[in-house]
């Protein structure tokens, strides 16, 4: 019998997976009935079982609405550990530490925004963010002791340096700064890959050009500052090379450090050590560097996007707005406190969404609790939302997005040019050729408003607004 025929059906949207051989805790899925029979696969709940087995896992390895296999832990994927026995694991955070978010607001409604600007206003951005796989930053600014500075400060480094604004530290998750970052921890090869900061990667990665199209929390929306017919801007990049080489190396290692250790790896991909080991400590002071890099990374970049709409609106930025709404990690690893245990909270393309009232909110959204980012597709709607008090269900986790339900592969091999032309309707895009993007298609992924809504129809979520594209930079290369 499969895993898929395993799952049973424990209340609304969600469906579980018993304890079994190895497995210490039980697994669970999040999805509707369609989501289910439709993008569920057998690799992803494999990956789910196999991260149940891992030691210290504590109540259940989760998998959310967007949930597709990858490396390890599925995409999707969220598995808490005991944060005195348990495991840290490389493959569990992902290649593309604090791949994430960031959302901007403006005052410039989108009416008054022509074709002909929004395509000044990409050319204007593609001058100062390269984009793609292995593209290196022209800015010598982020080199020697500043780089050092930003490993262990973060989005505070790039700020103290003048690319941005005081505000935007505190509207950014853990105030742009993981407290145990370790440069000591970083190889000469991990060192050498850290020369992308203020670059946008290729994938799913993008900058996006947005209108908020409806808003389903107007007290909520007055709180983050977003109106009906407004312009939005969100950025999505992370650790680029530095975070991805980061993880390989640690891996290869965990993979030989564990049986020594006694820990039984289900599959290489989740090779993982002791938190309290030396090795456990040395991967989490090189990923808090990372997640730092990546914090300044979209920092650099919001400082770039601020100066080509200040060019090609002629105005100062602060008076276009281009506010930090918010800005989330979806590939991370975390001390938390849940139901009264300290764990160490694994997130792979998944996003935390703090409740109202919880102590670890920002407190411009102490009462409201801090908004959570889920992008869809390049030619579907994005979504904000917030966390509510049933959340503490998934460790206050929610999906980072759609979720694939198309291999890149796939999708070059099936979608048309007339296909992703017609899902894209007027949409700007900076691609010189249709291939440049083809995997990136709407078609590849799941349906952004299902996927929001499976969470939200349990009351684990708020909706607050829904935003569409109306220009979007990708970079080539995955």
């Amino acid at each position: 019998m499969s895993l898929l025929q395993l799952l049973q059906p424990v209340g609304k949207n969600r469906y579980r997976l018993p304890k079994m051989g190895d497995m210490q805790v039980e697994a669970l899925v999040y999805l509707d009935e369609v989501l289910l029979r439709e993008s569920l696969d057998e690799e992803s709940v494999r990956q789910l079982r196999d991260a149940a087995c891992l030691p210290g896992t504590y109540r259940a390895v989760l998998g959310m609405p967007d949930i597709h296999s990858g490396y390890g832990l599925p995409i999707g994927g969220v598995m808490a550990t005991d944060a005195e026995v348990g495991v840290v694991s490389a493959g569990a955070v992902g290649m593309d530490i604090n791949c994430g978010v960031r959302l901007l607001r403006t005052n410039v409604p989108a009416k008054e925004i022509t074709r002909k600007r929004l395509e000044q206003l990409v050319a204007a951005i593609t001058r100062r963010v390269p984009t793609g796989i292995g593209m290196a930053t022209p800015d010598r600014t982020w080199r020697g002791k500043v780089l050092q500075e930003i490993f262990v400060k973060g989005s505070r480094a790039v700020v103290a340096e003048g690319y941005g604004r005081p505000r935007d530290v505190e509207h950014t998750e853990e105030n742009g700064c993981l407290s145990f970052a370790n440069p000591d921890a970083l190889s000469q090869r991990m060192l050498k890959r850290a020369v992308q900061l203020g670059t946008l990667g290729g994938g799913n990665h993008f900058l996006e050009v947005q209108r908020v199209e409806e808003v389903y929390s107007p007290s909520l929306a007055e709180v983050l500052g977003l109106e009906v017919g407004s312009i939005t801007f969100m950025i999505h990049t992370g650790s680029r090379g530095f975070g991805h080489q980061i993880c390989t190396e640690y891996s290869a290692m965990m993979a030989k450090e564990a049986p020594r250790q006694g820990i039984r790896l289900p599959n290489k991909g989740l090779a993982a050590a002791a938190i309290n080991s030396e090795m456990g400590q040395a991967y989490l002071g090189a990923m808090a560097c990372a997640v730092n890099y990546a914090f300044a990374n979209r920092q650099i970049v919001t400082h770039a996007v601020r100066q080509a709409f200040a060019e090609v609106f002629a105005e100062r930025d602060q008076s276009i707005g281009l506010d930090v709404v918010y800005d989330v990690a979806h590939n991370i690893a975390k001390f938390e406190e849940h139901e009264g245990r300290r764990l160490l909270v694994h997130r792979k393309g998944a996003t935390r969404a703090l409740p109202p009232g919880h102590q670890q909110n920002p407190p411009v959204y102490q009462a409201t609790g801090h908004p959570a980012l889920l992008p869809g597709s390049m030619g579907t709607s994005s979504y904000v939302v917030v966390g509510k008090p049933q959340v503490s269900e998934t460790f206050c986790s929610v999906n980072h997005g759609a979720g694939r339900v198309m291999s890149r592969g796939e999708a070059r091999r099936s979608i048309s040019e007339q296909a992703l032309q017609k899902s894209m309707g007027g949409i700007i895009t900076n691609a010189e050729n249709y291939r440049q993007i083809i995997d990136e298609a709407p078609s590849a992924y799941k349906d952004i408003d299902r996927v929001v809504n499976v969470l939200a129809d349990i009351g684990m979520v708020e909706k607050v607004v829904r935003v569409a594209p109306l220009a979007v930079i990708k970079g080539s290369g995955e």
